[in-house]
């Protein structure tokens, strides 16, 4: 199983015609996660193909408004359009009284149940997780409050060797424990090793999304050997006191973090309305990490 990430908006603060603000599509097989929800997340659903029905739970990493904005009018939208399935929200703790007093403003009441979780931003903690995907806090350092989310696969049983099921005549019930690391005793009472009778499963996919954010090494272990990593770069090298000054990164710094982390792919995004295009950004990190892209609304990365 992998994951599926579409970018819905990568800009910062100010949407424009061609550019959307911060919003990610999370896809693992029929359930998809919906990561930030800038202006305009949900027209951009549209375009993209997103089904917003589908959406089992939604993670906004900080209250900056171009990473929620969006937010009221999908949830207004998904209750006009008949959902009924439970939605969990995971996010700050002023989130859910902004949302509940514009529901109130409007006299409206949503059709179905909301689940407000509201997030801590000091530890690295597991705060979802369903039979297939686990979900991760990365506290990151902004101006307020701010985690980035990782998503993990959870790990795949071993895989026992089918030849192995007929030279010992492993019975049905006795497979779930092979699987599950257990050794394999013979009618005659011969151990056979685990270790002989199975095969080690493929390592779980893993994608790390950090939001807004200082140069921040402590993020290194979190998300070390991830297959993608989003990573803010609002500025370039020349803007890089701005950058500190705003507590965001440059580009260069997201590759440093990339390389150090050892991950195979690095995605830019976040930038800042004064850039006419990303060319300078693409160049200063990929001299320092070469697989690095440029985010742009529509793209589709895949762990693999």
């Amino acid at each position: 199983m992998s994951f599926r990430v579409t970018i819905l908006g990568a800009t910062s603060a100010i949407p424009t015609k061609s550019k959307a603000p911060t919003a990610q599509i999370i896809s693992s097989e029929q359930s998809s996660y919906l990561v930030d929800c800038g202006e305009g997340t949900q027209i951009q659903m549209r375009k993209y193909g997103v089904k917003m029905q589908r959406l089992e739970a939604i993670f906004i990493s900080h209250m900056h408004g171009d990473h929620y904005f969006g937010l009221v009018g999908l949830l207004n939208s998904m209750s006009l359009l008949g959902r009924e399935k439970t939605l969990k929200i995971f996010a700050p703790p002023l989130l859910q009284n902004i949302i509940e007093l514009q529901f109130k403003a409007a006299k409206t009441k949503p059709k179905f149940k909301i689940e407000f979780r509201n997030l801590t931003f000091d530890q690295h903690i597991k705060i979802f997780e369903d039979n297939k995907i686990e979900v991760y806090t990365i506290p990151l350092d902004h101006r307020i409050p701010c985690n980035g989310f990782l998503f993990r696969e959870k790990p795949l049983p071993l895989k026992i060797k089918k030849e192995k099921i007929t030279q010992y005549a492993i019975p049905i019930e006795k497979i779930k424990a092979i699987k599950a690391g257990s050794d394999y005793q013979t009618e005659n009472g011969k151990i056979i090793p685990n270790a002989s009778l199975t095969i080690k499963p493929t390592a779980p996919h893993q994608y790390a999304f950090c939001s807004d954010t200082l140069y921040n090494e402590d993020i290194i272990p979190i998300i070390q050997n991830s297959e993608l990593l989003y990573h803010e770069a609002t500025f370039t090298n020349s803007e890089a006191q701005r950058a500190s000054d705003t507590y965001h990164s440059t580009a260069a710094q997201a590759a440093a973090i990339a390389h150090k982390a050892s991950v195979k792919k690095l995605i830019l995004g976040h930038y800042s309305a004064r850039y006419k295009n990303t060319d300078q950004h693409l160049s200063e990190a990929a001299s320092i990490f070469e697989n690095t892209h440029c985010a742009r609304q529509g793209d589709v990365f895949i762990t693999e």
